[in-house]
């Protein structure tokens, strides 16, 4: 069974630090492209970041220069460093693991609220 468990939200005041991980079992992690995205309420789910298998990163514009996606292998895990946070990044985060479209998974979000 897929698993796909994050952790590192919180509440952290602007201009702070917060950095989440997501651990994965039940796939080939390697293989995966594993992103970020997020949800604040009232909002469709966006894209934060993803890297690749081979360690090619792609980023939002509006975190672009704040926030870093790496990914460790050998632990199954992707994280991602957030910088200077903002009160508009206060949303839901989502883990995402993609292989295709047959093998496309999530985990169950952790909350990030960046107070002003």
């Amino acid at each position: 069974q897929v698993q796909l468990v994050e952790s590192g939200g919180g509440l952290v005041q602007a201009g702070g630090s917060l950095r989440l991980s997501c651990a994965a079992s039940g796939i080939i992690f390697s293989i995966n492209r594993m992103g970020w995205y997020r949800q604040a309420p009232g909002k469709q789910r966006e894209l934060v970041a993803h890297i690749t298998s081979l360690l090619s990163t792609n980023y939002a514009d509006s975190v672009k220069g704040r926030f870093t996606i790496t990914r460790d292998n050998a632990k199954n895990t992707v994280y991602l460093q957030m910088n200077s946070l903002k009160p508009e990044d206060t949303a839901i985060y989502y883990c995402n693991a993609y292989y295709n479209s047959q093998r496309d998974y999530w985990g169950q979000g952790t909350q990030v609220t960046v107070s002003s």
